[in-house]
């Protein structure tokens, strides 16, 4: 992020350096979460929208005889015929998961480059999952639908990552619209545009803190979901509006149930205050979303609780809350765009007071989602 060239740039510096002139470049971006957070692998409804940082490969034919070969800035180049080290799993993995597919690509060289912060919960595994699917097929000839890479990416982590996780980070990468934020169905994968409020703006606040120690508590949730639908006789949580009848008997069940339910309710009302341009309405819904991930899917954290708070007090703000996965990251403001100079120099020096860390803030327009295209050299 702090490197003055973007992430294309970079890639392909390094493939010219390495092998010549790219051929192709495709990019994927990360994403920031505006609302409906925990509710994806329940076929509830989010609201994500790209942001404006990218995972970038630069490609070209491998030479004859030659296996894939990656080049990864700050980790150095693997072969994709064998064993790789962890930091190539994902492009190992999602080759593989479309080679299942009759998805072959003639063999390549890339350099990938990238702007979005890792372990910041803004998406980066979904972003190079989208990358690397995108260019094999892009190679192989194959014409994909945006859907179709999010559901390979997500199957990439699910099933032989054996990660728990929805299909919202790897589909808003793939199907983004620049300039508007998506209300994603998670059952149906149909999406609606929906803009950001006029005079309004995201800022993502990274809080440098990352998870540590707290991958079992994803399965965790995950699984007390499965069992709140089953007590409740439905296929997914989705498929209820009321598990007040599971308060006494299932304490646990209750909590993470009420807070999925409630959440897809808050995510369409998010949904109808964007498409009138409400931003207080937004705001408020931003704040409730926090307070039920705070307090009933506890995945929340001391610095994410902490910046949501001084951002809420500052100048401008509409609204705060945690985004991504939690216990660690970022969270997300509202802001009202004549405010967000003081908004921004609010937020820092507040965190800064109380945690001895600067934060690093974004006020992020909606992207658009991943693409590609042929290289030329005047581009």
């Amino acid at each position: 992020m702090s490197n003055s060239l973007s992430a294309r740039d970079r890639a392909i510096a390094d493939h010219q350096r390495t092998w010549g002139q790219p051929e192709l470049i495709v990019r994927a971006p990360g994403r920031v979460n505006i609302i409906g957070e925990h509710t994806d692998y329940s076929g509830g409804f989010v609201l994500p929208m790209a942001i404006p940082f990218d995972t970038v490969i630069a490609l070209s034919t491998a030479p004859a005889g030659s296996p894939t070969v990656v080049r990864s800035e700050g980790f150095g180049e693997v072969r994709l015929d064998g064993d790789v080290p962890s930091w190539a799993t994902y492009l190992s993995l999602m080759q593989d998961r479309l080679a299942k597919e009759g998805i072959v690509a003639p063999a390549w060289v890339g350099a990938v480059a990238t702007d979005i912060p890792t372990g910041a919960s803004l998406s980066s595994s979904a972003a190079i999952e989208v990358a690397v699917g995108l260019a094999i097929a892009e190679r192989a000839g194959v014409a994909l639908t945006g859907v179709e890479l999010a559901r390979f990416g997500q199957s990439v982590e699910t099933e032989l990552l054996g990660s728990p996780t929805g299909i919202m980070d790897q589909l808003i990468s793939a199907t983004a619209v620049v300039g508007a934020a998506s209300l994603i169905d998670c059952r149906s994968f149909r999406a609606e545009d929906c803009p950001i409020p006029e005079g309004a703006a995201i800022v993502v606040m990274d809080t440098m803190t990352r998870r540590r120690l707290v991958d079992s508590e994803f399965p965790a949730r995950m699984e007390a979901c499965r069992r709140a639908a089953d007590l409740l006789g439905v296929p997914m949580l989705r498929d209820v509006d009321d598990v007040s009848s599971l308060q006494a008997e299932h304490p646990l069940e209750w909590q993470r149930a009420t807070h999925v339910v409630e959440e897809n309710k808050r995510t369409i009302a998010a949904a109808a205050a964007m498409a009138v341009g409400d931003a207080s309405a937004l705001g408020r819904l931003l704040n409730e979303s926090h307070a039920s991930l705070r307090d009933l899917y506890e995945v929340s954290g001391p610095a994410l609780d902490s910046i949501v708070e001084i951002a809420r007090a500052s100048p401008g703000c509409f609204g705060a809350r945690m985004t991504g996965g939690g216990f660690a990251g970022c969270a997300l403001a509202l802001v009202a765009v004549a405010e967000l100079e003081e908004f921004l120099a609010s937020v820092r020096a507040g965190f800064l007071a109380a945690h001895e860390v600067t934060p690093r803030l974004w006020p992020c327009a909606a992207a658009a989602g991943a693409s590609a295209e042929l290289y030329l050299p005047s581009s």
